[in-house]
């Protein structure tokens, strides 16, 4: 326990007195500086979709690029973050969920941006890229990169995988009494198929998932609200109203739904903290220009909580889902769903709960194994080492506390978010700079190409890249 008192009290400060602030600051910031991009822009982004699949030998394609992120993304944070945000928060957590994410979609294509600027070639001669590599060469500071790598290996690398693992097997037991090491043992081996096959092998695997897994996710949230149409103006109501401690419980009501709505936001769509950059950085952009990759990774977050997210909620609103001032998870999702079409209900959540954590688990070996770049580690014997030890974390993961699970993962998240919120502060000349030389060339009616030498960047770029 005084591992946990010790996390507990890190999270303390780093949510109670620095992320929420920050990241909403940052949000804000990019909001303002690209003139409300997100909005203007907003069906650009959809637009890039159409030429996303072409790929080279160097990078995958921006669509796999996408889903990877989605794949990290769309998890636990979807099905029981969201739970846990309602039952900790009230209703009004979602509205603070919503905010969170418009301002986090210009953050999003900040650091996706600049991780494409700024990516560099591993030994197989593939990119990579994210915080670490624009910190290091944006801002000429090696050692507050190290650090961030190291905070990516040990939260992607060893904790997050945890968190979704922990939930797979907490919901499999809940549903049909599997033993959680049965399904400790099963997760291992599927994700040792997919991993060893690495960056390409998970693309392909994301590409082809996640967006089927989000679809039928979404049409079944869709049907129930359908068949609830009527209470559905009530519900929003009832998500606004308690949003601002326009209720009995007031102050108290309006703090719990702030810290716990961006709190769990934050997680799920993860804009600011640093992680999607390394999905980014991984991408021949189409057009080959390090902004397109930024309108692209914008609408994963837009999927991530304005669409599945909000879906979760509304199952379990509809429910009859509430504040109860005791964490919980992914049972509730499960009650909830099994509310509304029976006992089917939680066999889809099961299944669900298991595609969604799966692919984070995947996705959040990419993420961290993208910084044995870093540390020169990408060779053979390193990435086999990494491998060996993720798969042992996420076996660990599933015979361990939810609390302590989750406190954990949010201490890694917030000690990557405060190091990349600075990082995408003092970067913001080249990210205004790169935007704009998108937007001049795509205003002359061309096809944008970046070329560093004509666009003025803060320190220095790879000379082979762009």
């Amino acid at each position: 326990m005084m591992i946990y008192d010790l996390v507990s009290q890190i999270n303390g400060v780093l949510w109670g007195a620095i992320l929420v602030y920050a990241l909403i600051a940052v949000g804000v910031w990019f909001t303002v500086r690209l003139g409300f991009l997100q909005l203007r822009h907003f069906g650009h982004m959809f637009s890039l979709l159409k030429n996303s699949r072409s790929a080279n030998q160097a990078g995958i394609s921006s669509f796999q690029a996408l889903c990877m992120s989605l794949s990290a993304r769309v998890g636990t944070g979807n099905l029981a973050g969201v739970a846990i945000a309602i039952s900790l928060g009230g209703p009004g957590a979602i509205f603070w969920m919503w905010m969170i994410a418009l301002l986090g979609m210009a953050t999003g294509f900040a650091e996706s941006l600049l991780a494409q600027v700024y990516k560099v070639r591993d030994a197989n001669n593939e990119f990579r890229g994210g915080p670490a590599y624009y910190i290091k060469q944006g801002l000429n500071n090696p050692w507050l990169a190290g650090l961030f790598s190291c905070f990516v290996l040990f939260g992607y690398g060893f904790v997050f995988s945890a968190t979704q693992a922990n939930t797979i097997a907490d919901a499999l037991n809940h549903s049909y009494a599997i033993p959680v090491v049965y399904t400790a043992l099963a997760l291992t081996v599927l994700a040792a198929v997919i991993v060893v096959g690495g960056l390409r092998s998970i693309a392909r695997f994301s590409e082809l998932v996640v967006p089927v897994m989000g679809a039928i996710f979404v049409l079944m949230a869709l049907g129930i609200c359908i068949a609830n149409w009527s209470a559905i103006p009530d519900l929003f109501w009832q998500i606004v109203s308690s949003a601002f401690g326009w209720q009995e419980a007031g102050a108290g009501t309006f703090a719990a739904a702030l810290k716990n709505g961006i709190q769990r936001g934050l997680y799920s769509n993860e804009a600011g903290a640093g992680s999607v950059p390394q999905a980014a950085a991984a991408a021949a952009p189409t057009p080959n220009h390090p902004a397109s990759q930024g309108y692209v990774q914008m609408l994963g977050v837009f999927f991530d909580t304005l669409v599945i997210c909000t879906c979760t909620a509304f199952v379990i609103l509809l429910a009859n889902g509430s504040l109860s001032g005791e964490m919980e998870g992914i049972r509730m999702t499960q009650r909830a769903m099994t509310t509304h079409i029976g006992p089917l209900g939680g066999h889809f959540v099961a299944l669900a709960i298991c595609l969604f954590g799966f692919t984070s688990i995947v996705g959040n070996y990419a993420y961290a194994e993208s910084n044995l770049h870093f540390f020169k580690l990408d060779t053979q014997w390193g990435r086999h080492g990494f491998t060996m030890v993720f798969l042992a974390m996420m076996f660990i993961g599933c015979n361990v506390q939810l609390r302590q699970v989750w406190a954990t993962a949010d201490m890694a998240f917030g000690l990557m978010a405060v190091i990349n919120v600075v990082a995408l502060v003092l970067l913001t000349r080249t990210v205004l700079s790169v935007t704009r030389d998108y937007q001049r060339q795509r205003l002359a009616g061309g096809k944008p190409e970046f070329q560093a030498a004509k666009c003025p960047v803060q320190g220095r770029t790879e000379t082979d890249i762009w």
